[in-house]
């Protein structure tokens, strides 16, 4: 395990390393001087490296850094790669040959692609036409890449556009992945198939916000595609976060439908975090959530499923304030290899609010069973399944703590990370204020950086 942060002193900005063993002994550590100016924007894993993506917090034109440190011994080399243009990083990717960092320039995405044997940089061909979003950058083992971008079209639908490159960033081929006439692609992820092909999987609906239910493609190494559509109606399990009374209701109105021959829409903003190949086909993770919004004398939430928002009776709708996204449930489906629904399951997210989305539940696969596990307060939720089976139902862990008389409050864990780490280990980590158990409602005794190995059996 790899330990970085940047620290800050009056006679200048380090970057601390440590390598800890899966014992938490440390192997080696040591300070690598940097410019006040710079920050970690994102750092990536990679053979026998950890890379490090610099940024300027003043100068958005400023050159990129990307720091390369051995993990055996801590040696380092840094490079400087020219921006071009002023652009925030959003994605950043590290193959045999090249560093890719994604992100938006006026609100159109674009990729830079710098080379480390010729030690220059370029923005890949293919982008700046049209406002879209940057879905995924994905490389296999020969340093070929595949940037999937979603966007309008000519005909004002949202579809994908897959473009493909060369490990030396020279473009080889685009695929517009068009949905049907009163569909939109809205998100998309893409998996290396053998012999050239691809599954891309992800939602769609009829606007960029809410989606209607999943896609997935089957894509051959010609072009040929074929998409096939799966409304959360259709799905077994998508409903089980719900409370029981509400879920039965639910399933009743799709069923009344159904003999009408109706199909019933739901909206649902959902992530799709994860698309990953499992057994003789692939498995897909996604997150739901809602945007929760007060009032100053009170709160009231713009429900996930039925977007309206009631009107208020005393406020105009310029009083409501952003709350945070709130994250309902996640949702785990497998596929087999040409894309049909094999199962679904879900898994419940209690409590989990946050600014900044990003993945909370984590799905660790194994031959006979998927885990899912999140850490939030403190707390390590958890989940076994086995196709749309449940082999272990929700658990709580809390998290233990070093001294017997400390304790953490709700709220008061913060930058949690859950992560797989290797064989059933996990180790969570972030930042906790830490409480003395006879004084729980006093002041915080000390504020530390927490590492916990998990042994799921």
């Amino acid at each position: 395990m790899l330990l970085y942060g940047l620290l800050y002193g009056k006679d200048g900005n380090a970057i601390e390393v440590m390598r800890l063993d899966t014992t938490f002994k440390e192997s080696w550590k040591g300070y690598i001087p940097v410019d006040r100016s710079l920050f970690i924007a994102s750092a990536k894993l990679y053979d026998k490296n950890i890379y490090m993506l610099l940024k300027d917090r003043f100068n958005p034109l400023a050159e990129f850094g990307v720091m390369a440190i051995n993990i055996d011994n801590g040696n380092y080399t840094m490079r400087r790669v020219k921006t071009m243009l002023a652009f925030f990083p959003s994605q950043f990717v590290i193959t045999d040959h090249a560093a890719l960092i994604g992100g938006y320039f006026n609100y159109r995405p674009l990729v830079l692609y710098y080379n480390f044997k010729t030690a220059q940089s370029k923005i890949l061909p293919g982008f700046f036409n049209e406002v879209g979003d940057l879905d995924q950058i994905r490389t296999d083992e020969a340093g070929n890449i595949d940037i999937v971008v979603s966007g309008k079209g000519f005909n004002r639908r949202r579809s994908l556009w897959i473009r493909s490159y060369d490990r030396n960033g020279d473009l080889t081929k685009t695929l517009w992945l068009q949905p049907e006439e009163d569909k939109d692609l809205i998100f998309g992820r893409t998996l290396g198939q053998p012999g050239g092909n691809q599954i891309v999987a992800g939602v769609y609906g009829r606007n960029t916000e809410y989606s209607r239910g999943i896609f997935i493609a089957n894509i051959n190494a010609y072009g040929e595609y074929t998409i096939k559509y799966y409304n959360y109606a259709d799905l077994q399990r998508f409903f089980n976060y719900m409370k029981a009374k509400r879920e039965k209701r639910i399933k009743d109105r799709i069923e009344r439908r159904k003999i009408r021959g109706k199909k019933t829409k739901f909206n649902y903003r959902l992530m799709v975090d994860e698309l990953l190949p499992y057994g003789d086909g692939v498995v897909m993770l996604g997150e739901a959530f809602y945007p929760h919004y007060s009032y100053p004398n009170g709160r009231i939430t713009i429900n996930a499923m039925y977007y309206y928002l009631p009107r208020p009776t005393a406020m105009s709708r310029g009083d409501l304030v952003f709350d945070g996204y709130q994250y309902t449930h996640a949702v785990v489906i497998g596929f087999d290899k040409e894309g049909n629904l094999k199962w679904d399951n879900s898994f419940e997210i209690n409590d989990v609010r946050t600014f900044q989305l990003e993945q909370f539940v984590k799905i660790h696969p194994e031959r006979e069973k998927i885990s899912l596990v999140y850490l939030f307060d403190n707390v390590i939720r958890s989940k076994v399944i086995k196709g749309s089976e449940v082999l272990e139902g929700k658990s709580y862990d809390p998290l233990r703590m070093v001294f017997t008389d400390d304790v953490v409050r709700e709220r008061d864990t913060r930058k949690t990370v859950l992560n797989h780490w290797y064989g059933s280990v996990f180790y969570a980590s972030g930042i906790q204020d830490i409480r003395k158990r006879r004084d729980i409602e006093g002041s915080v005794s000390r504020r530390v950086f927490f590492v916990n190995k998990i042994a799921y059996k």
